[in-house]
């Protein structure tokens, strides 16, 4: 371990040079896509709301099932039995009183969108991103691993969602909810433990050259992290190849960025979550984001 001699002095410096990054919004995360119809339910009632306008024209009872279709290049839903064409390619469901909302046997904080898009429906969870944060956690990293592991979890997922908005707008939302993105299970897969890392991590990114970066990372890259150009046409200078500190596990991922292995190894050493990063990421500091966006 003769590397991190000089490496923790490194990350405390890194620590004291941290400066405010860009405000962010809300992000949307793509649920479904491309399919003919998606079934929807509230834990509280919910307005249907008119995209653009957000006036409210109809409230859904709390614990049923409606049935959304697409109809032509229409959005129709089910209630009591009978479908009830729209007449508008896109519609928000707001539950009222911080209520949840379920798709996929699953419940999401936030608000959705349904869009039809080309004659098929595409289901989106419009959310604060700290919110979103306490889903996509414990959908990339075991809960019951190290706090600090977790933490560093936390704020690489953080920067990888920022850096990425935008990504899929083609498709009218940010980012998938797959590891094609990052893996997340909505309310349905929160922890205290990872809700914990995220709450401590509030609003922290990781920089370099006062931009907030794509934070790759993957669950294991079997004794060495690779350089980004080595896999991708592009050389990012914060993606250096280090030992991976994941030796017993096979490489499982692209191997670029962070191990998540590797990081919860180096924690159980007594590395915290910024050290961890920093060794991942090269050169690299730390930001917070201007508070108000997680309202």
């Amino acid at each position: 371990m003769r590397y991190f001699k000089f490496f923790i002095i490194t990350v405390l410096l890194i620590i004291l040079q941290s400066s405010s990054c860009q405000k962010a919004e809300a992000i949307k995360i793509g649920l479904l896509d491309g399919v003919n119809e998606a079934f929807i339910g509230t834990s509280k009632p919910a307005n249907l709301l008119q995209a653009g306008t957000y006036k409210s024209f109809y409230v859904l009872e709390a614990m049923k099932p409606y049935r959304f279709k697409a109809m032509g290049d229409s959005i129709g839903v089910e209630i009591n039995g009978k479908v009830f064409n729209l007449s508008m390619s896109r519609v928000i469901i707001r539950p009222q009183n911080k209520g949840f909302i379920s798709t996929k046997k699953r419940w999401y904080r936030g608000e959705f969108i349904v869009i039809n898009n080309n004659g098929k429906l595409v289901v989106v969870n419009d959310l604060p991103l700290e919110l979103y944060m306490l889903g996509v956690v414990p959908s990339e990293m075991p809960s019951k691993w190290n706090p600090e592991a977790l933490k560093a979890q936390a704020i690489a997922a953080r920067s990888y969602a920022i850096a990425n908005r935008g990504k899929r707008a083609s498709h009218g939302y940010d980012l998938k909810d797959t590891p094609e993105d990052q893996a997340y299970g909505g309310a349905s897969s929160e922890t205290a433990e990872t809700n914990r890392a995220v709450s401590e991590t509030k609003g922290i990114v990781v920089t370099y050259n006062k931009k907030i970066i794509p934070a790759y990372y993957s669950a294991s890259a079997g004794g060495h992290t690779i350089n980004s150009g080595d896999v991708w046409n592009t050389d990012l200078p914060f993606l250096r190849s280090v030992p991976s500190f994941d030796d017993n596990v096979s490489k499982n991922g692209h191997g670029i960025g962070m191990s998540q292995h590797g990081a919860n190894n180096l924690a159980s050493k007594g590395y915290n979550a910024y050290q961890i990063l920093s060794y991942y990421y090269n050169n690299v500091k730390f930001g917070r984001l201007d508070p108000s966006w997680a309202l």
